[in-house]
């Protein structure tokens, strides 16, 4: 597959030249279009050959080919997994609210009382095991606000294997509002979406998907951002905003880099916080995390003082369920939740019953900011508080990746965080559409068969200097062993690329001169 090169008919205006290029010529994905007297854009190809060596631009000049190549078959081949990505991401985003209106009588009660005070917990849990006897009690939720409801949460065989069993109760009245199959905070909407676009509703294999656009991402936003910088112009301001004035291909390449320069920063950071829950780049991102003294703390709810582990990346919203709690005294969960308070642990808190050596163990799950995390751990026997954690503890790494997780999940400024999540989400679907709508405008128009955009010519590599691409190809091989299938997919790219170019040479041998 020798790839030619386009450019326009005309001349090409030399300060709207990408930096390092002779004017009039345009390359790879930005090779701008000019409007033909009907509307469409009309192309002359040149001959092919191999990119000639940059007479100026240094550096820049020799890595700007290899970026075009790589952002357009990048681009080209992971966009629909960005795409669908981007599609259950937004879907996902704008869970949240949608769940407030779906299950609204189980989240909140008819009317708060005037002056009436809640009913104690106890009171509580003791009508959600009547509505659900079936089921047994893993943690409870108090109302964290005036209109909301308690959740007791169960281990329950009615409810699927990965799913737990919560009882909503009013907790001015004990009366039982409803139960629903949930994973940890999420209710099933949401619960089903988080599914969807962490796996495609296809288990650990599914995950292949969210990991390979996660690994991508980056590597297409940050290209195309350098591409789009690194392009000389006549004025600063399309830098940033697209160009009115363009048409046909140009004005849709203008939409495409001012759009996708607005969104780099989000999707690098979507991409990296997706993948520290990744099946494989997110275990060596554990290890590094670890190895550095950032792995996340947990309270220590020992009876005999021994130290619990925990780990921050068991997935979106799940952890396992403790052991059955053990017989003995037990000061009950009002006198629990009276002595975590005491103890300055009085945000949207989650009770978690005592499993086996192990008393209770009440945290916050303020998740929005500013938030809190902090928890306590307390003896069932005596009420008092065996072991304190603070969030303000928690080593640098652990809270960065608490932060990350949350933002990726919009959770951490709440409504703005969604709508900001939902608008990257459209924005990669617009960066797709404009994609490929200038791959096919970038086709040759001669042709009445049905023909593509080309790209950057193979040997792109050849024209950077060893000092420019010895370290290059070290990082690469570092960045493809620590995110594992970004190396995988792009060895299998070579690979492809390196057998069409094979075929393409014999087939050009094979061909007798005209």
């Amino acid at each position: 597959m020798a790839i030619e090169e386009i450019r326009h008919v005309p001349e090409a205006d030399p300060a709207d030249t990408p930096t390092g290029t002779p004017a009039g010529t345009g390359t790879g994905t930005e090779a701008a279009s000019t409007g033909a007297a009907d509307g469409t854009d009309t192309y002359a190809d040149t001959t092919d050959s191999a990119p000639a060596a940059p007479s100026s631009g240094g550096t820049w000049a020799g890595v700007r080919p290899l970026l075009l190549r790589l952002h357009f078959y990048a681009g080209l081949l992971i966009a629909p997994l960005l795409f669908l990505a981007a599609t259950t991401g937004l879907l996902y985003a704008l869970s949240y609210q949608a769940e407030n209106l779906v299950y609204a009588h189980e989240l909140t009660v008819d009317e708060v009382p005037a002056g009436a005070a809640t009913r104690p917990l106890s009171e509580q849990v003791a009508a959600a095991t009547a509505a659900a006897p079936s089921g047994e009690v893993l943690s409870v939720w108090p109302a964290p606000e005036r209109e909301a409801t308690t959740r007791v949460v169960m281990e329950s065989p009615e409810a699927a294997e990965d799913r737990t069993l919560t009882v909503f109760v009013d907790p001015y009245t004990a009366e039982v509002r409803g139960q629903l199959e949930t994973s940890g905070d999420a209710l099933p909407l949401r619960a089903w979406l988080s599914g969807l676009h962490a796996n495609l509703q296809l288990g650990e294999t599914g995950r292949i998907y969210s990991e390979l656009a996660a690994s991508w991402m980056w590597v297409v936003a940050l290209g195309g951002a350098a591409l789009w910088i690194g392009r000389r112009r006549k004025r600063r301001a399309e830098l940033l905003l697209p160009d009115r004035s363009a048409t046909g291909r140009r004005r849709t390449l203008s939409w495409h880099a001012t759009v996708g320069l607005w969104a780099t920063a989000g999707l690098v950071v979507l991409s990296a916080t997706g993948l520290t829950w990744s099946t494989y780049a997110g275990e060596n991102i554990g290890r590094v995390q670890d190895g550095l003294g950032g792995a996340t703390p947990t309270v220590s709810a020992a009876l005999d003082g021994a130290a619990a582990a925990g780990d921050e990346h068991a997935g979106h919203h799940g952890g396992g369920a403790p052991a059955p709690t053990p017989k003995g005294p037990d000061v009950g969960l009002d006198r629990v939740l009276e002595s975590a308070r005491a103890a300055g642990v009085d945000a949207y808190v989650q009770i978690t019953l005592p499993s086996e050596g192990n008393g209770y163990v009440v945290k916050e799950k303020d998740k929005e900011f500013p938030v809190q995390f902090d928890a306590v751990a307390v003896d069932p026997a005596d009420g008092k508080v065996i072991d304190t954690l603070r969030f303000a503890d928690h080593p640098l790494l652990a809270k960065l990746t608490r932060f990350g997780i949350d933002l990726h999940m919009g959770l951490t400024f709440g409504l703005v965080n969604q709508l900001a999540l939902a608008a990257l989400a459209l924005a990669v679907m617009f960066l797709v559409f404009w994609g490929y709508r200038m791959w096919w405008l970038r086709r040759p128009t001669k042709a009445r068969t049905l023909s593509f955009g080309r790209p950057q010519p193979r040997g792109a590599w050849r024209k950077l200097p060893v000092t420019a691409l010895l370290p290059l190809a070290a990082v690469t091989a570092l960045v493809g062993w620590f995110v594992p299938l970004l190396g995988i997919s792009l060895v299998v790219f070579l690979v492809v690329d390196l057998a069409l170019g094979f075929l393409a040479r014999r087939k050009e041998a094979a061909t007798p001169a005209a």
